[in-house]
C-alpha cells in the first residue's frame, strides 16, 4: 500500500496561543522547526526529533493578512473554525496518568476517562482549544495501579 503512516494533522484556529499551550503544556509537545510560511503558525513534534515535520501543525488566522493562508491552503468559513466536523477525534498512545490528570486538573480543562473492556487502554478525552476531541490511550494497568492506590 502506497500510504505508510498519518504524517501530521493540523488545527487552523484564530487563537494560536491558546493551542501552542494547549500542545505543548497540556499534552507535552515541542515547538520546532516549520518553513517561513506567509501566514502565522507553529509546527509541534515529540520529543526532540524534528526528522518527520512535526506531528501538530497548528495554522493561525491572520486577520490583517489573511490572504496569505487563503492563497496556501484555501480560504474556509470561521464557523468552521470550532470543532471536529467530520473528524471525530484524534487518538495518541500515553504514558504517566497521574500526570497528565495533574496536568488537566491544573489547566482546569474538563476531560472524561473510561477503560475499554478486554483490549489493556484506558481512555482519557478532552477538547483542544479549538474544540477538537483528542483521546489519550493509557495502559489499562497504570489506572488500575492508580486506583489501588488510592484505597
Amino acid at each position: 500500500m502506497p500510504v505508510s503512516k498519518l504524517a501530521h494533522f493540523s488545527v487552523r484556529t484564530a487563537s494560536i496561543e491558546a493551542s501552542r499551550r494547549f500542545y505543548t503544556e497540556i499534552l507535552g509537545f515541542k515547538a520546532g522547526y516549520r518553513p517561513p510560511f506567509n501566514f502565522p503558525g507553529l509546527w509541534l513534534y515529540l520529543g526532540g526529533d524534528e526528522a518527520e515535520f512535526g506531528v501538530v501543525h497548528i495554522i493561525g488566522i491572520d486577520e490583517s493578512d489573511p490572504q496569505g493562508l487563503a492563497q496556501y491552503l484555501g480560504d474556509k468559513a470561521s464557523a468552521s473554525l470550532h470543532g471536529s466536523a467530520a473528524v471525530d477525534h484524534l487518538a495518541f498512545l500515553a504514558t504517566d496518568l497521574r500526570t497528565m490528570r495533574m496536568r488537566l486538573d491544573g489547566a482546569a480543562l474538563p476531560y472524561r476517562e473510561r477503560t475499554v473492556p478486554g483490549l489493556g487502554l484506558h481512555q482519557v478525552f478532552v477538547e483542544d482549544p479549538s474544540g477538537i476531541t483528542i483521546e489519550l490511550n493509557f495502559p489499562a494497568d497504570e489506572a488500575r495501579a492508580l486506583q489501588e492506590a488510592q484505597h
